[in-house]
């Protein structure tokens, strides 16, 4: 054989070998025979290699030293299908708001490459994602680093190189708190079109260790002066902090021994530090010492923490919001024993910014500031600051689940049989026919709520305890609160305003109390500029001391705030103005919203003419289609879907 013949080869193919089993599924089969034992210890919890960034998560933070910088970072990861259409563009309002810039401006959203982020373009691309990641970046020393844009940018492209694949995302930053960061919204999908799954320990560890990598290499590491100023201002604080997080760690059989030698460097770097601490708590009545160098936590340390830093943020919120106003603070509670709490928005914000859940401070008429949380589908835009509000705890037990249950026989709840029940205590005022198409749309949304079965067209299927399940349903979807607006304006504009104003409501029916302090006694002093007002247009009357409203005072002055409105549209669209007689059925298609001193009123384009409604939420959702309303004095009740007409 020649020199050349040796590197001389033939393929000899072998006989097809059996591909029924997947070759995937041979591997898994055989990493399942070798069992943990050859796989990595990180590796062993469910899932954990399920994702891009595993293995990357496995080498992050290496580099990091005990003295490097720290980054937080809060992940949410958003099933846009349940979270609604309007998810994505709800939160991008949220986080671009006013206010949060470093001057107090609304702050610009960004991209990896651009400083001025097209959010309309960026939705229009993720509306058909399945999931959506929404991050919140808090680098300690955010104050420190020259331009957050720059880091935010930098962090991303970090992340892309451990994923992978090139990221598609905007953010904000935020200047508006002690502590600077950035939102980040990265949608679901790689560059390959595909879902993007990010691995657990990439989430939880790798990104935050990649942050303080890049926070290190800019600023370079904390010195020790800076490290022990940072742990003694945590010593005195009333909130769960990085000490405690220490302390839980150490703790061994419910003890934790400071009367032995220290080993760690990182621990011994925090003893001055965590002695303090533990002294701090044990005057709060959180911590015991049994023997010296030996202490014991209470078990409920963490939730009195975590609970008295939330209520410090909140009391430090109501301050600011009152500028210093003599006010005694309250928190709104909802519950069955919650009063209903009155009064003017005075600031409004972000409880939590990740998921999206703001708050009200509220000037009541009980002369308290109340600081009420919303709950995570309520949007901040419909509560202008400085309108009238009322917040109730959506716990009480709804009148129409009562009258269901009472109506049922065998636990089936019959419409037929309702009708015939309405009929006959029909009153001028409410349609039969109205009164059960409300129940029974309750009925759709328990249904929904797997609450009620629907047997047959008009019979239902109720548990005997429904109105305890629809009170818990209500406290389940409206996170235990319900704050309705009363009056889009401030009382000063109320006083001399044509409509139906909240002011002239007090004057009727005097159901709200009064104080005399604070709002209250402003409250009082417009009620009594708005009768002088009254007096003036020959709609009261003095007698003495005593005034006499005239007769049907809200509706003469809602007839007139409509037809200066319907006036002004009708010389803008060309369109001719139709007035609704009380118990009309008027339907036509929504065009848009007006907001009156009467209140908010809806704008149905029949073809021929127009008609001016009360609105309500529920329509907002069908913009540009047909929809149909029935008008009760001041009610409203409306049926969505195509009229059926010629």
């Amino acid at each position: 054989m020649s020199r050349h013949d040796e590197n001389r080869f033939r393929v000899r193919p072998a006989a097809p070998k059996d591909r029924q089993q997947k070759f995937v599924s041979k591997v898994l089969k055989e990493v399942s025979k070798a069992g943990s034992k050859s796989i990595h210890r990180s590796s062993a919890r469910p899932g954990v290699r399920l994702g891009r960034g595993h293995v990357a998560a496995q080498f992050t933070g290496r580099s990091l030293s005990p003295n490097a910088r720290r980054v937080t970072i809060k992940t949410r990861l958003v099933n846009l299908k349940q979270a609604g259409a309007r998810s994505t563009a709800t939160h991008l309002r949220y986080i671009e708001r006013e206010g949060v810039g470093r001057e107090g401006e609304p702050s610009k959203a960004y991209g990896p490459v651009t400083d001025e982020a097209d959010l309309a373009a960026f939705e229009e691309r993720g509306r058909e994602d399945r999931h959506q990641f929404r991050f919140i970046v808090s680098p300690e020393d955010a104050e420190q680093l020259n331009e957050l844009r720059t880091y935010t940018r930098h962090l991303m492209s970090r992340m892309e190189a451990d994923l992978g694949t090139r990221l598609d995302w905007v953010a904000v930053n935020h200047w508006n708190t002690e502590n600077p960061h950035t939102h980040i919204v990265l949608r679901g999908k790689d560059d390959t079109g595909e879902d993007l799954i990010i691995s657990r320990d990439y989430i939880a560890q790798g990104m935050r260790e990649r942050g303080a990598e890049l926070a290190t290499e800019w600023l370079g590491p904390r010195t020790e002066r800076e490290i022990q100023q940072s742990l003694q201002r945590e010593v005195r604080q009333e909130r769960w902090t990085s000490l405690d997080r220490t302390l839980q760690r150490e703790t061994h059989d419910g003890l934790i021994r400071l009367d032995q030698p220290v080993v760690d460097s990182t621990f011994r770097q925090q003893h001055v530090p965590l002695i303090g601490r533990l002294q701090h708590l044990r005057r709060m009545g959180l911590a015991h010492e049994p023997s010296t160098g030996v202490w014991a936590i209470q078990a409920d340390a963490e939730q009195v923490l975590r609970a008295m830093g939330e209520r410090g943020d909140i009391i430090r919120t109501l301050q600011r919001a009152m500028s210093g106003v003599k006010r005694e603070l309250a928190v709104f509670e909802a519950g069955e024993s919650a009063q209903p709490v009155v009064g003017r928005v005075t600031a409004k914000g972000m409880a939590d910014e990740l998921y999206d859940r703001g708050y009200l401070v509220v000037d009541g008429t009980d002369g308290k500031a109340h600081y009420i949380a919303l709950n995570a589908k309520a949007e901040l835009e419909q509560y202008p600051v400085g309108s009238v509000v009322e917040a109730r705890g959506s716990a009480d037990i709804r009148v129409a689940d009562k009258t269901i249950a009472a109506l049922a026989v065998d636990g089936l709840y019959r419409t037929d049989h309702h009708r015939a029940m309405a009929r006959a205590r029909a009153t001028p005022d409410r349609d039969p026919g109205e009164v059960v198409d409300a129940h029974v749309r309750r009925l759709e949304a328990l249904r929904r709520a797997s609450i009620v079965e629907r047997v047959a067209e008009g019979v239902w299927r109720v548990p005997a305890n429904l109105p305890e399940q629809g009170r818990r349903y209500d406290v389940q979807r409206l996170g235990g609160v319900s704050v309705e607006v009363r009056s889009h304006l401030p009382i000063e504009r109320q006083t001399r305003a044509i409509g139906a104003t909240w002011l002239d409501q007090q004057l009727i029916s005097e159901s709200v109390r009064i104080g005399n302090q604070g709002f209250g006694r402003e409250v009082r002093e417009a009620l009594r500029q708005r009768t002088d007002f009254l007096v003036e247009q020959g709609l009261a009357e003095r007698h003495g001391q005593r005034v006499i409203i005239a007769r049907n005072l809200l509706g003469t002055l809602r007839g007139r705030d409509i037809g200066a409105a319907a006036e002004a549209i009708a010389n803008e669209t060309g369109l001719t103005h139709r007035n609704v007689a009380d118990g009309e059925r008027v339907g036509g298609v929504y065009r848009r919203s007006v907001m009156l001193a009467s209140g908010r009123f809806a704008m149905l384009d029949d073809g021929m003419g127009f008609s001016l409604v009360p609105w309500k939420p529920v329509i907002e959702q069908r913009l540009g289609t047909m929809v149909t309303a029935v008008i009760r004095g001041s009610r409203v009740s409306w049926e969505l879907g195509r009229l059926h007409g010629i």
